[in-house]
């Protein structure tokens, strides 16, 4: 079975190529999770510092995500934004998802002239010339560097949210919803960090209300 294709420079090369000068690529992480904001990351690589081994996080060991955002973080322009589980609940995630976004290319040190966006829409206040890249994060280097970024910054965040309420195993599962998670959600209730307009904890916050005299 051939190995599966790396991400490369060839969506930023076009770019460059019609005329953009600051071309980023744009992820985020944590769409699925029932706890925990929704991280993204704008990533604008400097060509001739690229840090070797940059894939879809996903396809990537802890170990390495780490080493990598290290690399990223000392070579290229970065920038790290959230939506929080209130704006989460109040826009809906999609929405959320793209509200961080957005934020993550507004702080970039240089505004960009144009976004590679991983997936299949664009936000609409991104506010400049983009592009949707479906599966980016495994076809470009710069959505591959914002998707290591946003995981690893997100995780990072999960650990920290685990040590002040332990027993939802945060630190091993992001806010992912499984089974230990859903268990931990019955035997010890809501925290503000749990999104309530997700099924699962809407589900119970209903039983919770409904059963209250």
């Amino acid at each position: 079975m051939p190995p599966k294709p790396r991400p490369d420079f060839s969506f930023e090369s076009a770019a460059l190529a019609r005329g953009h000068s600051c071309v980023v690529g744009v992820d985020e992480v944590g769409r699925g999770p029932l706890a925990g904001p929704v991280t993204a990351a704008a990533v604008r690589l400097d060509p001739a510092r690229i840090p070797d081994g940059l894939n879809d996080s996903k396809a990537l060991t802890e170990a390495r995500r780490n080493a990598l955002c290290a690399l990223i973080l000392a070579s290229a322009d970065v920038s790290i934004a959230h939506a929080t589980v209130a704006e989460i609940d109040e826009l809906n995630i999609l929405r959320a998802s793209h509200l961080a976004m957005e934020r993550a290319v507004k702080g970039l040190a240089t505004f960009p002239d144009h976004a590679l966006i991983d997936g299949n829409m664009i936000p609409k206040g991104i506010g400049c010339s983009a592009e949707a890249v479906v599966k980016g994060d495994a076809r470009s280097l710069s959505i591959a560097a914002a998707s290591i970024v946003a995981k690893v910054t997100r995780d990072r965040i999960m650990v920290d949210l685990a040590q002040q309420f332990p027993g939802y195993g945060w630190d091993v599962n992001a806010g992912y919803p499984t089974p230990a998670h859903l268990r931990a959600l019955l035997d010890f209730g809501i925290t503000p960090h749990h999104r309530r307009s997700f099924k699962p904890v809407h589900n119970i916050l209903y039983q919770e209300h409904s059963i209250t005299p």
